[in-house]
């Protein structure tokens, strides 16, 4: 196989695993979107953001420890967790609150995402790392962002 064939054949593989983990993604925020709409509250959104963090940090810590192939990294970090979490949602729903409820509620939603999502992030890298046993550790220089 020569380079250029083997080289497509790689990106094919990771795009398709790219949107079967956004399908699943995407699948999954549409049916807790479903589930929490009664409440009137963007709730699933919150829920989505929140947890797809938590996720996102936990596969961050879990790929450092373990390196899986690039196909695995990318059809889950960017497919699966790019799907299911939303910021364009969020910002539909934090007008929405601005709007309908309250600038207060609004706020509270807004910094709540943000701040929630960054420690929930941290939580799910720190759980992975201790389930892992293993230490990490990596100067600046070594790592690598998509």
């Amino acid at each position: 196989m020569g380079r250029w064939t083997y080289t497509l054949k790689v990106q094919w593989t990771n795009v398709v695993a790219i949107g079967v983990g956004a399908a699943i993604g995407t699948i999954s925020r549409y049916g807790l979107n479903l589930f929490t709409l009664e409440t009137g509250y963007p709730f699933g959104t919150l829920i989505e953001n929140l947890f797809g963090s938590f996720l996102l940090g936990f596969l961050t810590a879990w790929f450092l420890l373990f390196i899986p192939k690039e196909w695995v990294k990318l059809g889950l970090g960017v497919g699966l967790c790019g799907g299911f979490t939303t910021m364009s949602t969020l910002a539909g729903d934090a007008i929405f609150l601005f709007t309908t409820f309250s600038s207060f509620d609004a706020i509270i939603y807004i910094f709540g995402s943000m701040i929630g999502g960054i420690l929930f992030a941290l939580l799910g890298f720190e759980l992975a790392r201790r389930i892992s046993g293993k230490s990490i550790r990596l100067k600046k220089h070594e790592v690598k962002r998509g």
